[in-house]
């Protein structure tokens, strides 16, 4: 991990542009190499790895499977996500609700679109969800859970921290990640209001619902992101009912 000044630069990555899995029981949209798609052009952005936007059919989901020396933050946009893992943690995901697993030195989990189980009410909607990796500070730390509401502060319309790691954060409502480096913010807007992004060397916009502009590059759709370098402070604002996505970060994967 580094922490060099980086050349400053805006770099707008389209909908349509990112890699795509499109099996019987998933729809996945991929913003860096993922899977069997490698681009080695495209593997990170700063300390973020992954940015999957993902659409799970009821019933179905992410059989058990394992991770190890990673933060994963899930943001749950549409329907009920059903998380369970080899540390006993278990929980249902839904939109405002903010959850974070650390997989450390090593964990085994699940994610279902099947709340039912524990609800009793079946449904037949999908789950819309993004699912975010950022590398933590150090490899080996014990595997963790958390998760957290934060659906009133959302009702605010402002950026507010989801996830974090930056000192800077202590004691806001935000889950703790295991990097001291980054936060993730977001904001729900209706149309006519607008954020301000924070500065950092890296941030990643994206926007998974709705339609914004952003100062100074124009027009974002449903889908898009952008990946900023040594910049930030421009506005965005909502042409439509929307919800953004920002990862804040002051360090870099060494190259």
């Amino acid at each position: 991990m580094t922490t060099t000044l980086p050349t400053p630069a805006v770099d707008i990555r389209r909908a349509d542009e990112r890699f795509a899995t499109k099996i019987g029981w998933l729809d996945s949209k991929h913003s860096f190499s993922f899977g069997g798609h490698y681009d080695d052009a495209n593997t990170h952005h700063g300390v973020l790895l992954v940015n999957n936007d993902d659409i799970v059919r009821p019933g179905t989901g992410f059989d058990t499977h394992p991770h190890r020396d990673m933060e994963i933050v899930t943001w749950v946009l549409r329907g009920s996500l059903v998380h369970q893992d080899s540390e006993g943690h278990n929980g249902v995901i839904y939109p405002g609700l903010a959850q974070r697993m650390s997989a450390g030195t090593g964990i085994l989990h699940s994610e279902k679109n099947d709340s039912w189980r524990i609800s009793g009410d079946v449904h037949d909607e999908p789950v819309h969800f993004v699912q975010m990796w950022v590398v933590p500070d150090e490899p080996g730390i014990v595997p963790g859970y958390e998760q957290l509401e934060i659906e009133s502060e959302l009702l605010a319309g402002g950026l507010v921290p989801v996830a974090s790691g930056m000192p800077e954060h202590d004691g806001a409502s935000a889950i703790r990640i295991k990097n001291r480096y980054a936060a993730l913010h977001a904001a729900r807007l209706e149309p006519g209001r607008s954020v301000e992004l924070p500065e950092a060397p890296f941030l990643h916009l994206f926007v998974p619902r709705g339609t914004v502009t952003l100062e100074g590059a124009g027009t974002l759709g449903e889908g898009d992101a952008v990946r900023f370098t040594a910049t930030g402070g421009q506005r965005v604002t909502a042409v439509e009912p929307a919800e953004i996505l920002v990862w804040e970060m002051h360090a870099a994967l060494a190259a």
